[in-house]
């Protein structure tokens, strides 16, 4: 039994209410991942702020799907795998892209490859990546500004893929066609 309360918009706290509400008409339903995460008006709304700052930033809508995938998949986040697979799949990207995103494999497109080893370095190195590893994010056209744009990114899902495993959020049937579990 999980000690983790699924809120609906009238049990959630009633700071995290408006948040829930919100996702809630944006979804047509709630899902379980925000509803659990309620518990904690202050991380919901964290997430939240952290996430609309990112989608605000110079990256493109691919772009920012190429980092939240490279963190998802490092972290094992099956909810966020799937739920950004169908925002891959409405920004028509490719099926190679999205299958290679999904498996943490070289992307086909070398600028977006750039950024994916980009934001794996920023994980791995915990911000403090080597000057070659930034020298080649630059050489494929980004500007220092996108380096601090993923880390945004990076920070946003890190709380979100964090809270979803601390609370073992469940696959909402919604997403079940974009299921995703971790290579062995």
């Amino acid at each position: 039994m999980s000690v983790f309360i699924e809120h609906t918009a009238e049990t959630a706290p009633v700071a995290a209410r408006r948040a829930v509400e919100g996702v809630q008409g944006r979804f047509g339903w709630l899902p379980t991942p925000v509803a659990l995460m309620a518990e904690s008006p202050q991380l919901l709304t964290g997430f939240f702020t952290a996430n609309a700052g990112f989608e605000q930033t110079d990256l493109a809508p691919l772009e920012r799907e190429v980092v939240v995938l490279a963190v998802a998949t490092t972290y094992e986040c099956h909810v966020c795998v799937a739920l950004h697979t169908g925002t891959l799949t409405r920004l028509g990207a490719s099926d190679e892209l999205i299958a290679a995103l999904r498996s943490a494999t070289e992307l086909p497109e070398p600028r977006l490859e750039a950024l994916r080893r980009f934001t794996l370095a920023v994980l791995a190195h915990r911000g403090a990546v080597p000057d070659g590893e930034l020298d080649d994010f630059l050489a494929a056209g980004y500007q220092p500004r996108h380096a601090l744009d993923v880390v945004l990114g990076v920070g946003a899902y890190t709380m979100s893929t964090f809270a979803n495993r601390l609370t073992r959020a469940p696959l909402d049937p919604p997403l079940a066609a974009h299921a995703w579990t971790p290579a062995a």
